[in-house]
């Protein structure tokens, strides 16, 4: 379980999808003066070299990030997502990719708060090491983010987005995304929820969209992108998939400008798609 780094996949298509969602909440969450909190579950090294040996061993960002980085014509929530990763890269050269944990600290403001857990040991220090310097704003636990995240709900400023992006190696964190939602809806049901999973050919997989549709909450949006069709030998990531619980409502329709756009600059072979559904009281 301790085995997956992130910084294998760091850019690639999933990580587009769930970067560019993050970035759309949390920027609308800051538009209001209440301040509020990230929680990032599952938080990794917080940011990547993308020359390093591990980024490099599958290039997989090549596809992702590296598709969109001289696209023309990408739609602004496209676009506010390679501004943030043209930061990392002042030189105009895409050498670094930013995980969730480092874009979610250049969206907060002076009192607004980010909650990180990582359990690999080499990438919850490099995670304070990136963080160094952060003070109080920033709180890193190496452990069991499923585990933390039911400590701290609910935030005190009763406004916060919580993201859940486990590795999915095992078939028991499927079962923990849904019963950390579960149990952290109990004790904070206005919460941002926004839960990151692998499109693979695994029932557990298929499954977990309709096991999230019914944990009661009648305000969902899910997005999927899918880059190919499923390996007729039940190999790899074809896709992903994003449920997000209390959206903000302009998300719905910032998505379905850009998920059309990104299935065509990141399909990898035939059955390229996308899919947003949506439920809203």
């Amino acid at each position: 379980m301790l085995s997956y780094r992130h910084a294998f996949h760091a850019g690639n298509h999933a990580d587009v999808l769930k970067h560019l969602i993050l970035i759309q909440i949390a920027e609308y969450m800051a538009e209001k003066p209440a301040p509020f909190w990230i929680v990032d579950t599952h938080a990794g090294a917080g940011r990547y070299l993308l020359e390093s040996v591990q980024a490099a061993k599958l290039g997989e960002y090549r596809d992702g990030v590296g598709r969109l980085w001289e696209a023309k014509g990408l739609p602004k929530a496209g676009l506010d997502y390679l501004d943030f990763i043209k930061m990392l890269n002042p030189d105009g050269q895409l050498r670094h990719y930013p995980g969730s944990p480092w874009l979610a600290r250049q969206l907060l403001r002076d009192g607004d708060r980010l909650r990180l857990y990582e359990m690999h040991s080499t990438d919850s220090k490099l995670l304070i090491e990136c963080f160094k310097g952060s003070g109080r704003q920033v709180a890193i636990t190496e452990g069991d983010g499923f585990a933390g995240l039911k400590a701290i709900l609910p935030p005190p400023p009763r406004r916060a987005l919580v993201l859940i992006d486990p590795s999915y190696e095992t078939k028991n964190d499927y079962t923990a995304a849904v019963k950390t939602l579960q149990d952290a809806l109990k004790r904070f049901a206005t919460g941002t929820y926004a839960l990151w999973y692998p499109m693979l050919t695994k029932p557990e997989s298929r499954q977990l969209p309709e096991k999230l549709k019914r944990l009661g909450t009648d305000n969902w949006l899910h997005a999927t992108l899918e880059v190919k069709a499923p390996a007729r030998d039940g190999f790899g990531m074809h896709g992903s998939g994003m449920f997000i619980i209390n959206p903000p409502w302009t998300l719905e329709k910032k998505l379905h400008e850009t998920l059309p756009v990104l299935a065509a600059l990141l399909a990898q072979g035939d059955g390229a798609k996308y899919t947003l559904e949506s439920e809203s009281s």
